[in-house]
């Protein structure tokens, strides 16, 4: 058994639009950005209150800008092999992250739990 939960909701930024990006959307949803690094910012606040997914800004390539959803899990394999069984498709595996397609062509990915409030609303499957 695993668990997992939608954990954020990611905004990826070209690399030339990021400073801009990051005003645009912590203006627009009304969160202070707390930048993590270089690549990174957290816009403060959670969407539908404690425990919920948050925003994250990235920044990236210009190609490859897009907005995505990271699920994050207690096991990240066993989560990977739960969505293929549901048609997604793993893209690529990147630093203990694993990037997928949905059947519909969208990308995503599942992530290690890190949050301090994880399980909290987590399913669990089987």
């Amino acid at each position: 058994m695993h668990r997992s939960r939608l954990h954020c909701v990611v905004i990826d930024c070209a690399e030339d639009d990021y400073e801009r990006g990051l005003e645009f959307w912590s203006r627009a949803l009304g969160r202070e950005p707390m930048p993590e690094d270089d690549r990174y910012a957290t816009l403060r606040g959670r969407i539908g209150g404690e425990g919920g997914p948050y925003v994250l800004l990235q920044r990236v390539p210009a190609e490859e800008r897009a907005t995505h959803l990271d699920i994050e899990a207690d096991d990240v394999e066993a989560e990977v092999a739960r969505l293929e069984k549901l048609g997604a498709r793993v893209k690529t595996r990147i630093r203990g992250h694993v990037v997928l397609t949905a059947p519909t062509g969208h990308a995503f990915c599942v992530v290690p739990a890190r949050r301090s409030d994880f399980p909290g609303d987590a399913r669990q499957w089987e």
